[in-house]
């Protein structure tokens, strides 16, 4: 909806349905900082097209897997730690990364192993003895398939830590 002065305002209705949310989203992150709606003479919150590229911002940050404490950190200019923040945030998207490649190895070599139980292959063994050792060091060097048998290769990365779930 246009305002007189040309400026574009939605109603935390509209606003939640341009971005197919609930009403009560849009109302968390107000409670949490992140959204920060102007308000009418009778009180009722409005939006401007500011709020709707914040709400694009949070939507694409949580997609992300960023929490929503880090999404404030973000999105706070005044945050004194938001490199350290950040920092931190591309490490875990580059552990996951490593995870879904990892996963995605092991799917190519089960889905081309000729043995109906991968966990009796002794291929598939090695790809994941570093799992059963206790240690995760990463991708084996060789692609899928039988041709190279070796144990995985160690690297001197350190072992991989789990983030805090999402808040």
């Amino acid at each position: 909806m246009k305002s007189s002065a040309g400026e574009i305002r939605w109603s935390i209705g509209d606003l939640a349905a341009r971005f197919d949310l609930p009403t009560h989203v849009l109302r968390h992150w107000e409670t949490k900082g992140l959204l920060r709606p102007r308000r009418d003479s009778a009180d009722r919150r409005y939006y401007v097209e500011d709020d709707a590229y914040r709400v694009a911002v949070i939507l694409s940050s949580k997609a992300a897997g960023m929490s929503l404490d880090q999404i404030a950190g973000l999105i706070d200019g005044s945050t004194a730690n938001r490199h350290a923040l950040l920092v931190a945030h591309l490490d875990e998207l580059d552990r996951r990364q490593a995870e879904i490649e990892r996963s995605r190895h092991l799917t190519r070599h089960a889905l081309e192993c000729r043995a109906h139980d991968v966990s009796t292959c002794p291929h598939f063994q090695a790809h994941v003895a570093d799992i059963v050792a206790g240690t995760v060091v990463g991708l084996p060097l060789h692609r899928h398939g039988h041709a190279a048998t070796s144990a995985p290769a160690a690297t001197s990365a350190p072992a991989a830590t789990s983030a805090p779930a999402d808040a």
